[in-house]
Order: C-alpha cells, then sequence, then structure tokens
C-alpha cells in the first residue's frame, strides 16, 4: 500500500448511535496501517451515547485538529443536535477544509442542518426521512441508496449501512484488495452496490 495513512475524526455529541460509530470504526481497525481513528467530542473525556455507553473523546470541538476525513454518526441526541447553534457553527467552519465529509444515519440531517450539504446528493435513514431531509436548502436527497458518494461527501443510510459505505470508502482511498483483507478479518458480509436498498420500498420511499 502507497497510500499515506488516513486520519477518521469522528464527532461524537450526547445521544449519539454506537453502531452508526463502532460499525466503521470496528472495520477501519482491521487495517490501522491505513488509517487512524481519532473521538472528538464536546470536551475531553466520556460521552454518552443514546444506549447509555460512554465513549472517551481525546480532542474537545475547540481544541481538534484540523480534520482530514470527518465521520458524524446520528442516534436519538441528532434531533437536538440539528437545533444547536454553537455546534452548527462549529461544525460547518471545523469540516469545511477536511478532504472528506461522511456521516451515518441522521448524521445527514446534522450536516445539512449546518449547510455541509448544500448543492450535494446524499442519503439518510429511511424510518427518519421525512424528519432528516427537512434540514439544508439546496440539497438532492436520494430515496432509494444504502450510501451516496458526491465528490468529498459521502453519506449512507440506517445504522448498518455505514460499514457498507467504510467498505466502499476503503476501496476509493486504498484499492479493493485492501478492502477484501479488512472486510474477511472482520467476517462481514457487505454490499457493494449503493443503489441497493430494499429499505427505500420498505418505508414507502420507492
Amino acid at each position: 500500500m502507497d497510500e499515506p495513512r488516513r486520519r477518521v475524526s469522528v464527532v461524537l455529541f450526547d445521544g449519539f448511535e454506537l453502531l452508526d460509530v463502532f460499525g466503521p470504526v470496528g472495520l477501519f481497525s482491521m487495517i490501522p496501517d491505513a488509517i487512524a481513528v481519532e473521538m472528538v467530542g464536546p470536551s475531553a473525556g466520556p460521552v454518552r451515547s443514546s444506549l447509555g455507553t460512554e465513549v472517551v473523546a481525546t480532542a474537545g470541538y475547540d481544541d481538534a485538529e484540523s480534520p482530514d476525513i470527518v465521520l458524524l454518526p446520528g442516534g436519538r441526541g441528532s434531533r437536538a443536535l440539528v437545533h444547536d447553534d454553537a455546534f452548527l457553527t462549529w461544525i460547518a467552519a471545523w469540516a469545511s477544509d477536511a478532504q472528506l465529509v461522511t456521516s451515518v444515519c441522521t448524521g445527514s440531517a446534522v450536516l445539512a442542518a449546518a449547510g455541509l450539504l448544500d448543492g450535494y446528493r446524499a442519503t439518510s435513514n429511511k424510518r427518519a426521512w421525512e424528519w432528516a431531509t427537512s434540514h439544508g436548502t439546496s440539497v438532492e436527497w436520494i430515496a432509494k441508496a444504502r450510501w451516496v458518494e458526491d465528490r468529498d461527501r459521502w453519506t449512507s443510510s440506517g445504522v448498518a449501512a455505514g460499514m457498507d459505505m467504510a467498505t466502499a470508502l476503503v476501496t476509493t482511498l486504498f484499492g479493493s484488495e485492501l478492502a477484501e483483507r479488512m472486510i474477511a478479518a472482520a467476517e462481514l458480509e457487505v454490499h457493494t452496490e449503493s443503489e441497493w436498498d430494499p429499505f427505500a420500498e420498505a418505508n414507502g420511499l420507492a
């Protein structure tokens, strides 16, 4: 592998969804020579997930390094986060220079509320579709999609779709051989077609 190691900054907030984070992060941990992961929270220290489990952030929002790859999860806490002007102002500025900005589940609603998806195609959790897609001013929301890649923005559908997106991201950055080694180490079968999405139809969106 000749590509440089990439750094994924996971943005934690009160009420984030654990699987949105640790689905992708679990995969990235299989390829530590390619990807380093850091947790960024409101401040350095524990951040409570929607399930009550706490994850330790190593940096706070105000002192986080300029990001390479941003990953924003969803979760019940995203409902409040779209109205948190201080957070939206911070992430809009902090993530603006990132090489890639990604989200899992309703994390895309927060990105949209911050203006980071304006002019982009994006998707979100199908069970929260009406709410999620009410944010942003010029987002082209794609209902039938496991994930959507649009230039430097990657957004995925509900929860486990983040692992499919993470695999596609690794394939794009490092090639299929490394991605295949990663998912083999995790004993995971992934969906490799971004258009595969039975959940859109199941929720009356396609």
